[in-house]
C-alpha cells in the first residue's frame, strides 16, 4: 500500500472554489472509508469531510452546505469540491485512507491558502 497523492491545492481569493483530488493506490480503495482532513497554522489538524465506501458522507459543521466530498472508485480517488471559500479555511489539507483492518495511510498533504 502506498500513501494517497493529493493535488488541485493553491491560492484563491474569499469567494473562490477550489477541487482537490487525492489518488490512493492498491486494491483497498472500495471498501476504504476516505477523508479530507485540514491543519492550519498552530492549530490542530481536524477532520473537513469524510465518505464512506457505501457513499455516506459527513461534513465539519464549518463547511457544511460550502464543501462536497465525492469519490471515483473506478480511478481510486477522492474529490474535495470547495465554494464560497474563507479566510479560516486557509490551512494544508491532508487525505486520509482508512481500510477495514483499520490502518491509516496519509497522503503529503496540499496548501490551500485563501486570500481576504
Amino acid at each position: 500500500q502506498v500513501q494517497p497523492v493529493e493535488s488541485g491545492g493553491g491560492l484563491v481569493q474569499a469567494g473562490g472554489s477550489l477541487r482537490l483530488s487525492c489518488k490512493a493506490s492498491g486494491s483497498r480503495f472500495s471498501i476504504s472509508r476516505m477523508a479530507w482532513y485540514r491543519q492550519a497554522p498552530g492549530k490542530q489538524r481536524e477532520l473537513v469531510a469524510a465518505i464512506t465506501s457505501g457513499g455516506s458522507t459527513n461534513y465539519a459543521d464549518s463547511v457544511k452546505g460550502r464543501f462536497t466530498i465525492s469519490r471515483d472508485s473506478a480511478k481510486n480517488t477522492v474529490f474535495l469540491q470547495m465554494n464560497s471559500l474563507k479566510p479560516e479555511d486557509t490551512g494544508v489539507y491532508y487525505c486520509n485512507q482508512n481500510d477495514p483492518f483499520n490502518n491509516d495511510y496519509w497522503g503529503q498533504g496540499t496548501q490551500v491558502t485563501v486570500s481576504s
